[in-house]
């Protein structure tokens, strides 16, 4: 057996402890590019992570992210995902659960402290709302950002930008200025729309002479 089918094999075996543990909690479980995928019903999250944490045969001691994917189309437009490791074992895993614009995801912070910020960047990002979370506030942007720059449907440019105001001593939003005085643009072909010769360039032009003589 190659180290591919064992890895399959391994992961499998892990998969199948899982749903049999938590058949009322997990929705899905897949091995995709040599990693544990599993689908989470969005309030078993806590339960589901402190299961695979303590688990002996499953042994995923460190959360290692927390990111958000957007799917406007979708009711439950949101991915909230979760990697994990197992260095025990050698084995990734991935935790999806699905959420709405207003709908909690619970906070596992009581079982990883190191959720906080994770969860903090999501929030900030996408707008994921994580219930009992110790200081849920923006962490990328300002505190009066409006919006959440990931989602899919945010505009990219006709906002406000922020800067600091050295007179004032604060930071202010002044309206979006794209200024490019000082750019030039030459969009002619570098050979043909050259007008001037670079060094080295006689020495082709006495070659030319040479041959038409």
């Amino acid at each position: 057996m190659n180290n591919s089918a064992l890895i399959y094999s391994g992961l499998r075996e892990t998969a199948d402890h899982i749903i049999k543990s938590l058949s009322a909690d997990v929705l899905s479980a897949e091995v995709v590019s040599d990693e544990l995928v599993v689908g989470v019903k969005r309030t078993s999250i806590v339960a589901v992570i402190e299961f695979l944490r303590d688990d002996p045969k499953c042994q995923f001691t460190q959360l290692l992210d927390i990111c958000g994917v957007d799917f406007p189309e979708r009711e439950d437009r949101f991915d909230v995902v979760y990697h994990l490791i197992s260095m025990n074992r050698n084995e990734r895993i991935r935790l999806k659960v699905r959420a709405g614009e207003e709908t909690p995801v619970p906070s596992v912070t009581s079982v990883y402290a190191c959720a906080d910020w994770f969860e903090r960047e999501v929030w900030d990002m996408y707008g994921v709302f994580f219930s009992e979370h110790p200081d849920l506030r923006r962490i990328l942007t300002d505190y009066g950002f409006n919006g959440h720059p990931q989602r899919k449907d945010f505009p990219l440019t006709g906002y406000v930008e922020m800067r600091y105001d050295e007179a004032q001593k604060r930071v202010i939003y002044e309206p979006v200025k794209l200024v490019q005085d000082f750019r030039s643009f030459d969009f002619l072909s570098p050979w043909e729309g050259m007008q001037h010769l670079l060094p080295g360039d006689e020495k082709a032009s006495e070659k030319s002479r040479k041959k038409s003589s």
